[in-house]
C-alpha cells in the first residue's frame, strides 16, 4: 500500500476528511486557511468554500448540511447557501483555544475537543441531538482523533502532545467512556499521533504528524502497518469510496521552512491509499 497524490490543494493545516456516500465526494478542511474543500474522485472536481472563521472540524447532519467545529465554538453550515449559524462554545473566552477534531458516533452524538497550543487544559465534549453539550474528558493537552470500535465497546481517543492514543469502555446507549488505559503510546521522536479511523476488522489507523507516515495497529495495539508518505506532516485519515476501500489522508505545510518545501512539494495536499481492507460509513448527526 502506498500513498497517491490526490489534489495539490497546498493547505496549510489539513484536516478533517470526510467522506459523503450520497454524492461520491470527499470533503475536508483547511484550518488556517479558512477553507472547506469538496473533490469528486470520478470527476476529479474539486472546490473550495472559503469560510469567514477556522473550521476545524465537520460531521453531516441527518437534517441536512454540516455541524461544525470552529475556533469559537459549534455551528450549522449549509453547503448550498454557504450560510453559517452558531450554536453554542463551551469555552467561550478562554484565550488561545479552539476545536480541533471530533466525530459522530453510531447513536448520533458528536463527540469534539479542544486544544490549546501550551498547558493541559483542554476538554473533549460530547453534543446530543437536543444540541446539549457535556464535558466526557478534562486534563487534555491538544485533543485529536476519536473513533469505535465496529461492536461500539471501545472508543479512541488521541492525546496529542502526550503522544497517546487512550482506549475507554464505551456504553454505546448512555454514550459514556470508562475504565481510561493507554491503547498506543508513542515517543517524541517517532511523531505526534493525530487524526483517526478505525475500519471494519477494528484497526486503528492513525495519521503521525511529524512522521512521514500513516499507522495501523490491531485491536491489542500491535503494529500491523506502516505507510510511509513524502510529507512529513500527514494530519487525519478517513475511509471512502465506493467500496470504502479507499484511505484518504489529509497534509499540513504550516511551519515548514523554505528548504523544507522544496523537498516537500506535495506537503499540505491531499493523498489517497488503496487498501486491502475497508472502513465504515460514518454516521450523521441526529439534530
Amino acid at each position: 500500500m502506498k500513498p497517491e497524490h490526490v489534489v495539490a490543494s497546498q493547505n496549510i493545516v489539513g484536516e478533517g476528511p470526510l467522506w459523503n456516500a450520497k454524492e461520491q465526494a470527499i470533503y475536508w478542511v483547511d484550518i488556517d486557511g479558512k477553507k472547506i474543500q469538496r473533490y469528486y474522485p470520478e470527476t476529479r472536481k474539486y472546490e473550495v468554500f472559503d469560510t469567514p472563521i477556522k473550521i476545524c472540524l465537520m460531521a453531516f447532519r441527518s437534517k441536512g448540511g454540516m455541524i461544525l467545529g470552529a475556533e469559537d465554538g459549534f455551528y450549522f453550515w449549509d453547503p448550498s447557501t454557504k450560510k453559517l449559524d452558531f450554536i453554542s462554545h463551551p469555552e467561550k473566552g478562554k484565550t488561545e483555544a479552539r476545536f480541533n477534531d471530533g466525530k459522530v458516533d453510531r447513536k448520533g452524538r458528536l463527540w469534539a475537543g479542544t486544544m490549546t497550543y501550551q498547558g493541559a487544559s483542554s476538554s473533549l465534549y460530547r453534543m446530543d441531538a437536543d444540541l446539549s453539550v457535556r464535558q466526557m474528558e478534562s486534563g487534555i493537552t491538544i485533543s485529536n482523533g476519536v473513533g469505535w470500535s465496529p461492536d461500539n465497546k471501545t472508543m479512541y481517543f488521541v492525546d496529542s502532545i502526550r503522544y497517546v492514543i487512550y482506549a475507554y469502555d464505551f456504553d454505546f446507549v448512555k454514550g459514556c467512556i470508562s475504565n481510561r488505559r493507554v491503547f498506543v503510546q508513542l515517543t517524541e521522536s517517532f511523531g505526534i499521533p493525530d487524526g483517526l479511523t478505525v475500519d471494519s476488522e477494528g484497526y486503528v489507523w492513525v495519521a503521525i504528524y511529524g512522521g512521514w507516515k500513516v499507522m495501523r495497529y490491531d485491536p491489542s495495539g500491535k503494529v500491523a502497518v506502516e505507510i510511509t508518505f513524502p510529507v512529513s506532516k500527514p494530519s487525519s485519515c478517513m475511509f471512502g469510496g465506493k467500496n470504502y476501500d479507499e484511505l484518504y489522508v489529509t497534509t499540513i505545510s504550516e511551519n515548514l521552512t523554505a528548504e523544507d518545501k522544496l523537498k516537500q512539494p506535495m506537503a499540505g495536499d491531499l493523498f489517497v491509499i488503496k487498501t486491502d481492507v475497508k472502513g465504515l460509513p460514518e454516521p450523521d448527526f441526529a439534530g
